[in-house]
């Protein structure tokens, strides 16, 4: 890890806040919201998305619904690049690649549109979290089934007692998984 990369983790850290209890007991949820609306925070991950981007050789930026809009959105206008939304089920007009996955607690489902990346396409999937993995796995898959080649996957942060890295390494191939914070 770089001093900048330690720097960004650090900023990104401390603007990130615990809510305990949230959404039931027991569970600490990590917030972002303190991190989006602080400008310079936000800026800083913002243009680290969109560096990896570049570096990576993407041609479209996905993000997953719903934070990831947030995230994966501007960085793709950062680097020049276009956004391709991964919604849950029913959202997206016309035809649609569809891949259902287990949660811990039911199942859900995800969809792309079919139409969403020109053949060979480089795709950055961006996301706020990796926990299970199950919801990045799914769109993983979305993403070749509609025809896309993956550039790589950057999360905001990865919950590291969590198996979820280990659950995506049979969904990226090649691609790298990196994470900007790791809790």
């Amino acid at each position: 890890m770089t001093t900048a990369d330690i720097a960004l983790a650090e900023l990104l850290t401390s603007r990130i806040r615990d809510v305990p209890d949230y959404p039931k007991p027991g569970v600490l949820f990590k917030d972002i919201a303190p991190l989006l609306a602080d400008a310079e925070a936000f800026a800083a991950l913002t243009r680290a998305l969109a560096e990896r981007a570049r570096a990576l050789g993407a041609t479209k930026v996905v993000g997953l619904e719903a934070r990831g809009f947030v995230l994966a959105a501007p960085a793709a206008f950062a680097a020049g690049l276009g956004f391709v939304p991964i919604r849950k089920q029913g959202k997206l007009p016309g035809e649609v690649f569809r891949r259902s996955y287990e949660l811990e607690y039911g199942s859900a489902t995800l969809e792309v549109q079919c139409d969403a990346f020109a053949p060979g396409e480089r795709v950055l999937v961006v996301d706020d979290v990796l926990a299970t993995g199950g919801t990045i796995g799914a769109s993983l898959d979305l993403v070749k089934e509609a025809g896309a080649e993956l550039a790589g996957v950057v999360v905001l942060m990865e919950l590291g007692f969590l198996p979820g890295r280990e659950r995506l390494a049979p969904h990226l191939g090649a691609a790298p998984l990196e994470t900007l914070v790791t809790v």
